[in-house]
């Protein structure tokens, strides 16, 4: 059964940049090229979000996930994609 796709939303701002918010985009992508997010996640990348000091800022179903990393961001993703 095909998941709907989910869209990760990356806040690539100045701030999120300077907290590793293009390494983030980078690793997100590679992730998504593995079972079981192959074809199941878009990653949009963003203008800033006015979350400046909780960088690096992703959004993932409406909800904003500050400070994260990309284990926080897989971690959401397989919960949502089993």
């Amino acid at each position: 059964m095909r998941h709907k796709r989910e869209l990760i939303f990356v806040c690539t701002g100045s701030d999120c940049k300077k907290a590793g918010a293009k390494g983030l985009c980078k690793e997100l992508k590679e992730s998504f090229k593995k079972s079981p997010m192959k074809g199941n996640c878009k990653l949009i990348q963003t203008k800033c979000l006015d979350h400046c000091k909780s960088a690096p800022v992703v959004i993932l179903d409406d909800h904003f996930y500050k400070k994260t990393n990309l284990d926080q961001i897989l971690n959401e993703l397989e919960k949502k994609l089993k």
